[in-house]
């Protein structure tokens, strides 16, 4: 059996570690804050053993720079603000996925899940498999025989499989159709306020009345707001054309990752990783 291509939203998971661990846990002399760090060093090597994985692609947001959804809808995300002690760890993450030996995507104008969409277009078209961690459900449209969505249940440590099937059960719709369905039902994480009136079953009740949010309005629902919907189902389609770094198979760079980690001052950590290189 062929193994998969293992993609995680990065900024998805570390917030939850960040959230799920004590914020007393730190590193250095200068005891910097290290709870985001090592909980997604966790939550990544015990993932890698789960799936055993071809090769590992990371994908994380630019915090810095606005995307096109920002520039379609000024309120997208409004309000969002994140620890200074979040960001601090952000900013090493990328490196220290790197030193693993894995890879990492960040570019300006793109968001996380850009990159989990853009990578599991690439490993489909090879005729791969792909497993998709995150705790974004805009991720369910890309459910799919091929493909299959790792969802937190609780911080870092559980996890739920979620599929075509699955998608099915929990929206009533087509993993396809989720775009659709978000533009019409609203999405609170991102401030998008959705089709007046409708919430989640007269959204997927729409779905398969009419098969698409654009079938539905040729059909004169929803006159009032029809760019507005189109915008919103544009800023819920994920960009499987945002640019990857190779994706050919890896092999852990145990030493290499220990040495940053020591570097960082997380030396539990880097003892650990420098096991794993003596064996």
């Amino acid at each position: 059996m062929s193994r998969p291509l293992l993609v995680i939203d990065g900024d998805s998971l570390a917030h939850r570690a960040y959230h799920a661990i004590p914020k007393t846990i730190r590193r250095g002399e200068e005891r910097r804050p290290a709870n985001a760090l090592v909980g997604f060093s966790n939550f990544l090597l015990r993932l890698r053993e789960a799936e055993q994985p071809r090769a590992i692609l990371v994908g994380w947001d630019s915090l810095d720079s606005p995307t096109y959804r920002h520039e379609l809808f000024s309120g997208y995300q409004g309000g969002r603000e994140f620890d200074a002690e979040l960001l601090e760890q952000l900013d090493l993450l990328p490196k220290l996925v790197r030193a693993f030996g894995f890879a990492a995507a960040k570019a300006a104008g793109y968001e996380a899940d850009d990159f989990l969409a853009a990578a599991v277009k690439h490993e489909e078209e090879r005729g791969g498999t792909a497993v998709v961690a995150t705790s974004d459900r805009d991720s369910f449209q890309l459910a799919s025989p091929r493909t299959t969505i790792l969802q937190p249940v609780r911080g870092v440590s559980e996890l739920t499989r979620v599929g075509p099937e699955e998608v099915r059960e929990r929206y009533g719709v087509e993993p396809a159709q989720v775009p659709d369905f978000i533009a019409l039902r609203g999405d609170p994480s991102d401030r998008l306020p959705g089709a007046k009136g409708v919430g989640p079953k007269t959204a997927a009740d729409i779905l398969r009345q009419y098969g698409s949010l654009e079938a539905a309005l040729a059909e004169g629902r929803f006159a009032a707001q029809a760019d507005e919907l189109r915008i919103y189902k544009r800023m819920a389609t994920l960009d499987a054309d945002a640019p990857l770094p190779p994706l050919e198979d890896q092999t852990p760079a145990w030493a290499d990752a220990s040495a940053f980690a020591r570097e960082l001052g997380m030396n539990a950590l880097a003892d650990r990783l420098a096991g794993h290189a003596s064996t």
